[in-house]
């Protein structure tokens, strides 16, 4: 009798340490940060940001490096993500091209194809010039494109659909010209688009606001409208939205964090809170402010409801213009 009430004590004691091992999970070997785009690109800069305020407060105990897999508008850095189905040793940094490369039918990876961990911010976006260019202003950018759709040219990163694109496209829709006549260059990153604009081989580079500022606080560029609702402070203080110059066109980018499909809820459990603990930090906030980030961090349940709220959101704004699939 004594043995048997051992045995069945050894079993039971068995069974809470397998399901105890179920219900907690933590890396165990170093960890990969997916960044779709070239060094000094938007998500480059943010899965670094991520990596080493991760690192500094020690949030996770293995080793952290962040991977450039850069290519199609993402596509590449998603299949890269997926060659490890249910591994959360990888994650990346997911732009609105997750939704939008598939909507545009380049890619077969969507929201719903990943593990969304969080949302992180939103940003808005900038369109530049260079300092001796003839544009002044917004008004005149698009008083020569009603004139002639196709007489400038547009710097983009990192692929057609990206939100740059879509910026581009929305606010040139809304203040009366043709977004299918416009001319765009796409490149790897920001810093290679606004290269190539300083440099006089494209006249327009559209890019984060966060990769706007450093050439414009340089006197480098010159900002013609900014997508915000309304004025920007810092060195956007004196740069006009499209609003303020008649056209009703607010853009907003965003980032999140992905895993690759499969995760456990013990996984994803863990990335949440690590990122939670991360974006609470006052390091992540100064983040925020020096590259003008605004908060929407959700969890990753609303972060997939959100997900599917802007796939459907993008997929009727692209059916608009013609290039949805």
């Amino acid at each position: 009798m004594a043995r048997r009430l051992l045995s069945v004590l050894a079993l039971s004691l068995a069974v809470q340490t397998v399901h105890g091992a179920a219900a907690e999970w933590r890396p165990d070997r170093a960890v990969e940060i997916v960044a779709t785009s070239g060094p000094g690109g938007a998500n480059d800069v943010i899965a670094r940001s991520v990596q080493r305020l991760m690192q500094q407060k020690k949030l996770v105990t293995v080793p952290l490096s962040v991977v450039n897999k850069v290519g199609g508008g993402g596509v590449l850095g998603w299949a890269y993500l997926n060659q490890h189905p249910g591994d959360a040793h990888f994650i990346s940094v997911s732009p609105v091209n997750l939704l939008i490369e598939h909507i545009l039918g380049a890619s077969t990876i969507t929201h719903t194809d990943v593990t969304p961990l969080a949302q992180l911010f939103s940003e808005y976006v900038a369109f530049e010039v260079r300092t001796d260019s003839a544009l002044r202003s917004g008004r005149e950018l698009l008083d020569r494109l009603k004139a002639d759709p196709g007489a400038l040219s547009f710097a983009i990163a990192a692929s057609l659909g990206g939100a740059n694109h879509i910026a581009t496209m929305q606010a040139m829709k809304a203040a009366g010209v043709d977004p299918r006549k416009l001319k765009f260059v796409v490149f790897a990153s920001g810093p290679q688009a606004l290269t190539a604009v300083l440099g006089g081989h494209v006249d327009v580079a559209v890019v984060p606001v966060s990769g706007a500022a450093p050439p414009l606080q340089a006197a480098r560029v010159r900002v013609l409208a900014v997508s915000s609702a309304r004025r920007m402070g810092g060195a956007f203080a004196a740069i006009p939205t499209w609003k303020e110059q008649g056209v009703d066109a607010v853009y907003s980018s965003w980032r999140g964090m992905i895993g690759p499909k499969g995760l456990s809820d013990a996984q994803i459990a863990y990335w949440e809170d690590v990122i939670t603990r991360m974006v609470q930090s006052d390091d992540w906030k100064k983040e925020m402010e020096t590259n003008y980030w605004e908060s929407n961090f959700m969890n990753s349940s609303d972060a997939r409801k959100f997900l599917k709220s802007q796939y459907d959101e993008y997929k009727s704004l692209l059916a608009d213009v013609g290039l949805a699939k």
